[in-house]
């Protein structure tokens, strides 16, 4: 098993790539906290919360509060001593134009999409450091790769992959691996909010050379090579899951 006896937290890890991803980690032997702020209703992972032998546990968690990282941080070092993976998953989008972005939007969408990461990597910095093997992941996006329609979301996302480089360079000496994971349009909620309507749809399969969306699973695989110690040598990437589309 590929993550035998890591403990990850993983946020916004109710639904979609999130869900994909502790369902994924919990199949390869992790303990997995799901911090989300999303209720009981939305989560995907109820079946898996009875189902998978204690692996999986979900706890509320507000990204852009201090003292809710503070909280879920501490209830998981209390019983594990250490964080061995930290998984940036959580976020939000909005399609809108410059023009139609209120200043509060802009905020809030950093707030989630930057601060959020930024804070739980800050909180979780020692524990992190007690594992002497860490891996953090950040969701980005093809977003923060290149220009976005959605200006407050492409610099959320852009500004993430920047942070990432940040902490991969710093504290690489501490045992500690930082890399960003950039999806193109992927077969879940957002990413179907992402996208343009209906008609424009078949357009935008035409631009992504594999001719579909990928699917949560296919880029919870990719984070999963990058948790594990298979990618041990990896960190500063960026990993694009796009089906091609920036290669065009």
């Amino acid at each position: 098993m590929r993550l035998k006896g890591k403990v990850a937290l993983v946020t916004g890890g109710n639904k979609g790539i999130g869900a994909a991803v502790v369902r994924r980690f919990a199949s390869e032997g992790a303990k997995v906290w799901s911090g989300d702020i999303l209720t009981d209703k939305t989560n995907e992972l109820s079946d898996n919360l009875a189902n998978d032998k204690g692996n999986i546990f979900h706890e509320t968690l507000d990204v852009t509060s201090l003292t809710s990282w503070e909280i879920l941080i501490n209830k998981i070092v209390d019983e594990t001593g250490k964080i061995d993976i930290l998984i940036n998953n959580a976020g939000i989008y909005e399609r809108r134009s410059i023009e139609e972005t209120t200043e509060e939007q802009f905020d809030k969408m950093l707030a989630v999409n930057t601060k959020g990461p930024f804070i739980g990597i800050k909180l979780a910095l020692d524990a992190l450091k007690a594992s002497g093997n860490a891996s953090i992941v950040n969701l980005s996006s093809t977003a923060g790769l290149r220009g976005s329609f959605a200006v407050h979301y492409g610099a959320s996302k852009g500004a993430l992959r920047l942070m990432t480089k940040s902490i991969a360079s710093k504290y690489a000496k501490d045992g500690i691996r930082c890399n960003s994971v950039h999806p193109g349009p992927i077969d879940t909620e957002m990413g179907h909010t992402a996208v343009p309507p209906d008609q424009l749809r078949d357009r935008l399969y035409e631009r992504i050379p594999m001719g579909r969306f990928g699917t949560a699973e296919e880029v919870a695989n990719v984070i999963l090579f990058l948790a594990s110690d298979e990618s041990s040598f990896v960190t500063g990437s960026e990993v694009v899951v796009d089906g091609g589309a920036t290669s065009k």
